[in-house]
């Protein structure tokens, strides 16, 4: 069920963010990230098949779609975690097919996952350090020499001060990162992820079994990426805040992409309410009446 939290202030929509319709593949006026051709399979079975898609830049974009649609396998594609079987895509106009995960994250484009990846028996302010790219104490000749990494050191570690403050974690940063709750793991990877100063930065699945009471903190904090100069794209299936925080939403079902558009004529759009839908064989979807149609938006609703 969705857990029906919003912003407490009505955020800023950007608009104008595709060329021509609105449609599955539509170009984008300023893409960061565009795919071409991306398929993968298991077994015989199409988890992806993603024809073309672009991600526009500088915007919350929410990648929506019933479960088993392919979403988080897009994102292990994209961000260098599996190798498609075939296709092409880029990053700031840079091929990423081939490129290792480590690679694609010291370009820019941080993602975060389903199940919070912290390292249990770390602080959770060393949990931090680990984020931040080019340390110099990391190459094992230069470890030996500590006035040769000292200084970027301290950097790092006031830097993670800032953000576990920013985050309000900095009371938890001695504390094993075993001992915070689920929705502060989930606070503590979105703030890791900041440590590299990413460009791009996906989330899947944010919301995934955080306590309503620190639920509104993470949506301020998605909303704050975007007003930095980051954009995001977000794997979620709590419609409500799919509504109140996204751009521009890209729909998948079986593997591809079904609807684009802003979320509102997302979910409106016939395509849309047939993946949710689909196995309500008694619900007629071809109805274009406005009661039937907030019918069946509630019951997109209750899916979650």
């Amino acid at each position: 069920m969705s857990s029906d939290v919003t912003p407490t202030s009505k955020p800023v929509k950007t608009t104008g963010l595709h060329i021509g319709e609105a449609e599955p593949g539509c170009r984008k006026v300023d893409p960061i990230l565009i795919a071409d051709g991306v398929t993968r399979t298991f077994g015989g079975l199409k988890a992806v098949d993603v024809d073309h898609v672009e991600i526009p830049r500088g915007a919350i974009t929410a990648l929506i779609g019933p479960n088993g649609a392919g979403k988080t396998t897009f994102f292990n594609l994209l961000t260098g975690f599996d190798k498609p079987d075939t296709g092409k895509w880029e990053f700031e106009g840079r091929s990423l097919a081939h490129v290792p995960a480590y690679r694609v994250a010291r370009m820019g484009l941080i993602r975060t996952f389903q199940l919070t990846k912290a390292l249990g028996l770390l602080s959770v302010l060393d949990n931090m350090k680990l984020g931040a790219k080019g340390q110099s104490g990391e190459n094992l000749f230069r470890a030996v020499f500590p006035f040769i990494w000292r200084k970027q050191e301290e950097e790092i570690e006031a830097k993670a001060v800032e953000l576990l403050t920013r985050f309000k974690l900095d009371a938890k940063q001695t504390d094993y990162a075993a001992s915070l709750s689920g929705g502060q793991r989930k606070l503590l990877e979105m703030a890791r992820a900041l440590m590299s100063d990413p460009t791009l930065v996906m989330l899947d699945e944010p919301m995934a079994g955080v306590n309503p009471a620190l639920t509104q903190s993470l949506l301020d904090h998605i909303l704050d990426l975007k007003s930095q100069g980051m954009t995001v794209l977000f794997v979620e299936h709590d419609m409500h805040m799919v509504r109140h925080i996204a751009d521009w939403v890209v729909v998948m079902a079986e593997g591809r992409i079904v609807a684009e558009g802003d979320p509102h004529t997302v979910m409106e759009n016939p395509a849309v309410i047939d993946a949710y839908l689909g196995a309500h064989h008694d619900t007629d979807l071809g109805v274009t009446d406005t009661e039937n149609i907030e019918a069946i938006k509630e019951l997109i609703d209750d899916e979650q």
